[in-house]
C-alpha cells in the first residue's frame, strides 16, 4: 500500500494526468495535446448563429483552414463547414494577436506614439504612422514644411508599391505559384533597403515625425532610388507576366469572388478593392492631403470586381505611383524638413480625424487630447479589417481551394485587425 505525500509548503501539486504545467506559470494547466485544435468550441452555443453553424447537416464536416496566407501566421483560424469540397458556411476565429496598441498609446507621449503604431500594418509601416501624425498636427495647428510633404508621399509612394509587390507574389503563392513570391521578395527587398538608407530601418520606419519627418534625402537613397527608377516598370511587367500569361492563374482567378459594388458599398470597403468594382474613390483625390493636389496620376478602376480584378488593379496602381515618385523628384522644393515644436508637446484639448490613402484603403486616426502630453484616446481604422468582414459573404459556395485565393485577394494583414 502506497501513500500520497502531500506537496511541501509554497510547492504546486502535481499536475493531474493528461496536463502540464506552463513554463511561464506553473499555475497554469495546459492539456497535452495542445498543438490539436477541435473545430467545434469547447462550450454550449452563445449565440443562435453559432448553434446554427456548429449543427452538421447530412454529408457535412468541419474542417480548420489556417493560417494559409503569409499575413495570417497563426492568428486567424477560419473554421470552414463543408458539404464535399464545398464551402457550406464559415466561422473565423480571431483574437490570437491582441497587440494592444490603442491602449498602449495611451500610456506614451504623442511622439512615443509613433514607434507604437508602425507593427500594426508592418507591410506598410509608413501609413501608420501618417495617419496619427496628421491627427495630432490638426490638433496643434502646426503647417508642416513644404520639402517635408514631398518627402512624406515620395516614400509612401514607394512603400505602397513594396506592398503590392508582396501581395503579386502571395497572392500567386495562396494558388500554387511558387516563383512569383520569389521575384516579389526581391522588388520589395530594393525598395526597403532604400527606405532603410532614408529611416534607418527595412520595415518599422519610425520616421515620420510631428510636424515633419526624421531625416532628409541622402546620397545613399538616391543612389539606390536612381538605378531602382531606371528599371522599375521593367521589373513589374516582368513579375506580371508570371501571372497574366499564366492560363492556369486567369482562369482560376477570374470570375471568382465577386463583389458587386452595392456590396462593396454596404461593407464600407476602401481602397483597391472598392476600385475593382468600378468605384473610383481615392482620399488623394476625393479628400485630398498633404501635396497630393499638385500631382498629376490617375485612379485606375476595373468592373469586374473578381480576384482577377482585385489583382490587376494593384499592378496598375504601381505604375501611379511611380508617375508620382517622378514627379516628386522633379519638383522638390528645398527648406526644412520639421517645423519647430518643443520636445514635450501639450495639444489643446479636442479632436481630430485624419485619413490617408494606405495601400489597402483608408487607414484613420481619431485622435482626442486632453490637454495633457499624452493622448487621452488614439481610435485606428485599419481597413483590414472591415474586408475581412466580406469573407463570410464570399467564401459559402465556393470550393476549398478557392477559398485561399479569395482571402488573399482581399490583400488582408492581420496586425491592423487584431489591434
Amino acid at each position: 500500500m502506497t501513500t500520497e505525500t502531500a506537496p511541501r509548503s509554497g510547492e504546486p501539486r502535481p499536475a493531474p494526468k493528461g496536463t502540464h504545467r506552463s513554463t511561464d506559470d506553473p499555475n497554469v494547466l495546459l492539456q497535452d495535446d495542445y498543438d490539436f485544435y477541435e473545430p467545434i468550441p469547447p462550450y454550449t452555443p452563445r449565440t443562435e448563429r453559432e448553434a446554427e453553424f456548429y449543427t452538421l447537416g447530412d454529408g457535412e464536416m468541419f474542417l480548420n483552414m489556417g493560417p494559409q496566407h503569409p499575413s495570417t501566421h497563426g492568428v486567424l483560424r477560419v473554421v470552414l463547414k463543408l458539404d464535399g469540397e464545398r464551402v457550406v458556411d464559415i466561422d473565423p476565429v480571431l483574437g490570437y494577436l491582441h497587440r494592444g496598441v490603442e491602449k498602449l498609446v495611451e500610456n506614451a507621449d504623442y511622439h512615443q506614439t509613433i514607434s507604437q503604431v508602425d507593427p500594426l500594418e508592418y507591410i506598410s509601416s509608413l501609413f501608420c504612422e501618417w495617419a496619427p501624425v496628421t491627427a495630432y498636427e490638426r490638433l496643434l495647428d502646426v503647417e508642416v514644411p513644404r520639402r517635408a510633404e514631398y518627402i512624406r508621399v515620395l516614400s509612401g509612394e514607394l512603400n505602397r508599391i513594396a506592398s503590392h509587390a508582396l501581395f503579386l507574389g502571395w497572392f500567386a503563392l495562396d494558388l500554387g505559384g511558387l516563383t512569383p513570391i520569389l521575384w516579389s521578395f526581391i522588388e520589395r527587398d530594393e525598395i526597403v533597403e532604400m527606405l532603410a538608407a532614408l529611416t534607418g530601418q527595412r520595415m518599422l520606419f519610425n520616421y515620420f515625425r510631428i510636424g515633419g519627418v526624421n531625416g532628409d534625402l541622402n546620397h545613399e537613397f538616391m543612389s539606390r532610388l536612381g538605378d531602382w527608377m531606371s528599371r522599375a516598370v521593367g521589373q513589374i511587367e516582368a513579375g506580371m507576366g508570371l501571372l497574366n500569361e499564366n492560363e492556369i492563374f486567369v482562369r482560376r482567378a477570374a470570375g471568382l469572388g465577386v463583389i458587386d459594388t452595392e456590396m462593396a458599398l454596404r461593407y464600407c470597403m476602401t481602397g483597391p478593392n472598392l476600385r475593382a468594382t468600378g468605384v473610383p474613390f481615392d482620399l488623394r483625390r476625393t479628400h485630398p492631403y498633404s501635396i497630393y493636389p499638385e500631382l498629376e496620376f490617375d485612379i485606375p478602376t476595373r468592373t469586374e470586381g473578381d480576384c482577377l480584378a482585385r489583382y490587376l488593379l494593384r499592378m496598375e496602381e504601381i505604375k501611379q505611383s511611380i508617375r508620382i515618385i517622378d514627379q516628386c523628384l522633379d519638383k522638390m522644393p528645398d527648406g526644412p524638413i520639421m517645423a519647430k515644436l518643443p520636445r514635450l508637446i501639450r495639444p489643446r484639448p479636442g479632436r481630430a480625424w485624419s485619413g490617408v490613402e494606405g495601400p489597402r484603403g483608408v487607414y484613420g486616426a481619431y485622435a482626442i487630447s486632453d490637454g495633457t502630453d499624452q493622448p487621452f484616446r488614439l481610435k485606428i481604422h485599419d481597413p483590414s479589417f472591415i474586408h475581412l468582414q466580406a469573407v463570410g459573404a464570399l467564401l459559402p459556395g465556393c470550393l476549398l481551394a478557392d477559398c485561399m485565393a479569395v482571402m488573399a485577394s482581399l490583400d488582408p494583414i492581420m496586425g491592423g485587425v487584431d489591434k
